[in-house]
């Protein structure tokens, strides 16, 4: 018999809301939920799609150990038994540090997942914490402690308010609102615009958001805190800054005028490619916005200059009195003061420092680029074993050859996932997972704890469908994980103790054993002050929450220790000098190419191709881009294959010519090269490569602000192919 229930898309920070329908405990289809209080019936291929991702027969149903180079399946006793005493042995013999924890980003989308994989670390007492947070992010967090005394607090764009939008190296027609849940986002363009807004995109590619926007300049990959300080001139010249405001709330502001005094527009022009009139135009667009907005995301993010980047776009939000300010940029209010709630109890803020590189932690981890390092380099707090958690670094990181070398001299390799993916093809044991489907749940910790959402609401969601096999939840299985190995989670042995009772009476519907999520989700709104969960879920299409406020953070919420926002962090200015090599550098940087990311509008990152439809239209690989007039010069035409080169790796990749891209700029989409994942039946069968194999790790290659590794504006080599074949045609050997 059929039914329809309710939930919400846990895919991206969207949160669409979705209407399931489910028969004999499948979904068997799935619609957007048009009466959705804030997504209002929109949702992505992806999102309509998924549930055949978790349907597929490549699922992980029980626990799985390698022997003699091959998985077999085997009993959680024997599984929890095994790595419970490697992890005592491992400990006593080379320190607590000696296990390491990557947490990827499937682990984000839910609430209780990161909590109890952080609790179980804890336990250990490990500090070993990696995320791929510093492959796409983390400049943003580190970035944001320094101004504003807290990681977590992240302004973004009024969307519903703003006259003047600029989007710079973001493309969220397709990927989506980065930290900031937008749903629709074409639809929040075409809004603005409607109401006589401006949003203006600036990007090395007329992407999607751009033809939207109908407003594009072209901007040369990984130049853009050039752009950004030429742009912060400006506004100075212009006298555009809010004196008063930043008296009452900011300090610092002498020191960062000076820092950007010689970036003039002309000065930066020959590196950016922005005409100077170009630029002083859009500034003052800007200027004359009553709310304007300067947003970026990953491709900002991930150029190797991130942390600067992203802290000059701050300062002029900040200084121009656009900051806390209707149509500028606000900072939400969550179901509780998370950011005085972390700052009092001291989450996110470890200053513990690496032993490769001395890196410092951001939102509590070291840079994922150091971690083959970590493993591969001898002496005190080298890493013996490594548990995986919703991530798939061996197709997500920095030269993955040399990671994956790394993870097979490990004396213990454990992932947590839902299928057996590349990463997984060379773990010691894998733990089947439950999908988002077939769990209860509350929005992740950015729309619930942050209020990152254009419409605060919130929503509860019953499991839709039960799980199969001996598939457990994760927060059940670090439960179980801590039992074994002798490490109470967060090293309390009252909570093990306590959440081992939880568990003794609670069953998942496929018998294995579990915490009560409901119950424990529940409690969680409690003490936050909110209605339970039972009540939540008969407000079925989501309940809205009071919306956002101006003047609701300046003054109020700014964490440092004077309370007043930072424009000038030691730590950030002190990095600034370098800033004149790496000009010269561009100056000088001849004739090679620049290679960015460029995503699909129905894949996402590395797990949506191991099935058919999402693979549609794609033609089971990814391609190299190139303009037009570029690829007349190489003498290669569509469908031929290239060789790109960087100074790591070769890949051979067909060709496909794309005129939206500036010339000098090439793409390739990541996420591809699944040739050795023993586990996609689908995705394996591909012919994509991983184009992470292009970009460096190590100490030298990694942001030290932020720790993130440069995965876009990669300097290559392209030539036409000879033969059939290339170094790494097939990923990862």
């Amino acid at each position: 018999m059929k039914r329809t229930e309710h939930t919400f898309c846990r895919i991206c920070e969207s949160l669409c809301g979705l209407e399931v329908e489910i028969e004999n405990d499948r979904v068997v289809a799935i619609r957007p939920d048009d009466k959705h209080v804030a997504t209002e019936g929109f949702s992505c291929v992806k999102g309509l799609k998924q549930h055949e991702i978790y349907s597929s027969p490549d699922r992980l149903m029980h626990p799985l150990k390698k022997v003699d180079g091959k998985h077999v399946r085997i009993s959680w006793e024997q599984a929890l038994k095994e790595i419970g005493s490697k992890v005592r042995s491992l400990t006593r013999e080379s320190g607590k540090n000696a296990i390491g924890m990557y947490v990827g980003t499937a682990a984000g989308f839910g609430v209780l997942h990161p909590v109890f994989a952080q609790g179980f670390m804890e336990g250990i007492g490990s500090d070993s914490m990696f995320s791929s947070a510093t492959q796409d992010c983390s400049n943003k967090f580190a970035t944001a402690r320094h101004m504003y005394g807290f990681p977590f607090t992240q302004p973004f764009p009024d969307l519903h308010n703003t006259e003047c939008l600029i989007i710079v190296g973001a493309n969220p027609v397709i990927s989506k609102w980065s930290f900031l849940q937008v749903p629709n986002p074409s639809k929040h363009i075409r809004k603005i615009k409607k109401r006589g807004g401006r949003v203006i995109v600036v990007d090395p590619r007329k992407t999607e958001t751009a033809r939207i926007a109908e407003e594009h300049l072209f901007i040369e990959p990984g130049t853009d805190v050039f752009f950004y300080l030429s742009f912060l001139n400006e506004v100075i010249k212009k006298k555009g800054v809010t004196q008063e405001r930043i008296d009452a709330h900011m300090k610092g502001f002498e020191e960062v005028a000076d820092l950007c005094a010689e970036w003039t527009p002309e000065k930066t022009a020959p590196v950016t490619g922005i005409d100077p009139e170009a630029l002083r135009l859009l500034v003052n667009t800007y200027l004359k916005s009553d709310g304007a907005a300067l947003y970026s995301s990953t491709g900002v993010n991930m150029g190797g200059q991130g942390a600067l980047a992203f802290w000059l776009q701050e300062v002029i939000n900040a200084v121009t009195g656009n900051l806390d300010k209707k149509g500028g940029t606000l900072v939400g209010r969550g179901i509780m003061d998370f950011l005085r709630f972390g700052v009092n109890k001291g989450l996110l803020i470890k200053d513990s420092k690496s032993r490769i590189g001395g890196f410092s932690m951001v939102n509590d981890a070291f840079p994922g680029g150091i971690l083959a390092d970590e493993i591969l380099t001898p002496g005190e707090g080298q890493i013996r074993g490594m548990f995986i958690t919703g991530g798939n670094p061996l197709i997500t990181m920095a030269e993955s050859e040399k990671l994956k070398t790394a993870f097979e001299k490990l004396d213990l390799l454990v992932c947590l996932d839902i299928f057996q993916n590349e990463t997984c093809s060379v773990a010691d044991y894998v733990l089947p997972c439950t999908d988002p489907f077939q769990r209860p749940d509350l929005p992740f910790i950015f729309p619930l704890m942050l209020g990152l959402q254009t419409r605060p609401y919130l929503q509860a969601t019953e499991a839709m469908v039960p799980p199969q096999g001996e598939q457990r939840d994760e927060a059940s299985i670090y439960i179980a994980l801590a039992k074994s190995s002798g490490f109470p989670l967060w090293g309390s042995t009252v909570a093990q103790k306590f959440f081992e009772s939880l568990m003794r009476f609670n069953r998942l519907d496929n018998g294995q054993p579990s915490v009560p999520q409901k119950s424990m989700l529940s409690a969680l709104l409690r003490l936050c002050g909110q209605q339970g969960f039972k009540k939540l879920l008969k407000n079925e299409h989501g309940w809205l929450r009071e919306d956002h406020k101006e003047n609701d953070f300046l003054g109020e919420r700014v964490y440092t220790e004077d309370k007043k926002v930072d424009l000038a962090p030691t730590t950030l200015v002190n990095e600034v000098p370098r800033l004149k090599d790496a000009f010269k550098k561009e100056l000088k940087r001849g004739n090679l190419f620049k290679m960015i990311t460029k995503r699909a509008v129905q894949t996402h990152n590395s797990w949506t191709h191991n099935t058919d439809r999402m693979l549609k239209g794609s033609e089971g690989t990814n391609f190299l881009y190139l303009h037009p007039e570029d690829a007349r010069k190489l003498g290669l035409k569509h469908g031929d294959l290239a060789d790109v080169s960087s100074s790591f790796a070769t890949v051979r990749i067909p060709v496909k010519h794309l005129a939206e891209l500036k010339p000098g700029t090439v793409a390739i989409p990541h996420g591809w090269g699944h040739q050795a994942a023993k586990g996609l039946g689908i995705a394996s069968k591909t012919k994509g490569v991983n184009v992470n194999l292009l970009a460096g790790s190590g100490p030298d290659q990694i942001d030290p602000l932020s720790g993130m590794s440069k995965l876009t504006a990669l300097e290559v080599s392209i030539e036409a192919a000879s033969g059939e074949q290339a170094p790494n045609w097939s990923g990862i050997s």
